[in-house]
């Protein structure tokens, strides 16, 4: 089954460190996970800490790594939680990210949701023709 990653984008409250001024918010997501992990959709999901608290490694061409800690300057860019489903497909996808509850409750946000490429637990060699199947399969426009 295709698994979806929801992404929480992150907002310059969340980047402050700062945590939205509703009691509710809490119990409403705790509930919402609740309802996916019963209805058997639920693989992962968890806020993220500011990007103050992190750090990139950025590859030249050559490979070579080089780290630069956060924070980071482009909110629009920084994810501040995310959550992993495995459904059925992308209507059902949509469907579960339509009933997310707003993350920030008074304030404009957004949410992303993107399949991810592969599949569960494949032995490299088909896990790489797989991947390479499905990047094929978008770049038909299927």
């Amino acid at each position: 089954m295709p698994r979806y990653m929801i992404l929480v984008r992150a907002t310059p409250m969340s980047e402050a460190g700062d945590f939205p001024d509703d009691p509710t918010l809490v119990p409403r997501m705790v509930a919402f996970h609740e309802e996916m992990a019963k209805a058997g959709v639920l693989l992962d999901g968890a806020g993220l800490q500011p990007s103050s608290q992190g750090f990139r490694v950025q590859y030249d061409a050559s490979g070579r790594a080089n780290v630069l800690n956060g924070p980071f300057a482009e909110t629009k860019e920084l994810i501040a939680g995310y959550t992993l489903i495995e459904v059925r497909s992308h209507d059902e996808a949509l469907a579960w990210a339509q009933r997310f509850p707003a993350p920030f409750p008074g304030q404009p946000c957004c949410i992303e949701v993107r399949p991810l490429l592969g599949g569960v637990d494949l032995p490299a060699e088909d896990g790489e023709r797989i991947i390479r199947e499905q990047l094929a399969a978008i770049k038909r426009g299927g």
